[in-house]
């Protein structure tokens, strides 16, 4: 199975920025702690504090959609549902 491969950037409201980032830890950690996860970086823009930049690696596809399915239901989910996503996937 292909590795697959998540880039792009989230564009986070600013009333829920403090929110954002309090939470990011705890997510960036469960997200490292999942089974087939190569690598997880969030990085916030240095001009913009509400542009985040996201950089994902997943063995495969499976541990992809698993990683989305736990992120769905959890803290970080419900916290970013207002936030814009811009990614581009690769396999």
């Amino acid at each position: 199975m292909a590795k697959v491969t998540l880039k792009g950037f989230i564009e986070v409201p600013g009333g829920d920025l403090d929110g954002v980032q309090a939470e990011l830890n705890t997510h960036r950690q469960l997200t490292l702690e999942e089974p087939g996860c190569i690598t997880f970086k969030v990085t916030q823009d240095k001009t913009d504090p509400c542009r985040f930049d996201v950089y994902e690696e997943f063995i495969d596809r499976k541990a992809f959609e698993e990683h989305q399915q736990r992120v769905a239901s959890s803290d970080w989910g419900k916290l970013t549902r207002n936030v814009k996503r811009h990614y581009e996937v690769f396999e």
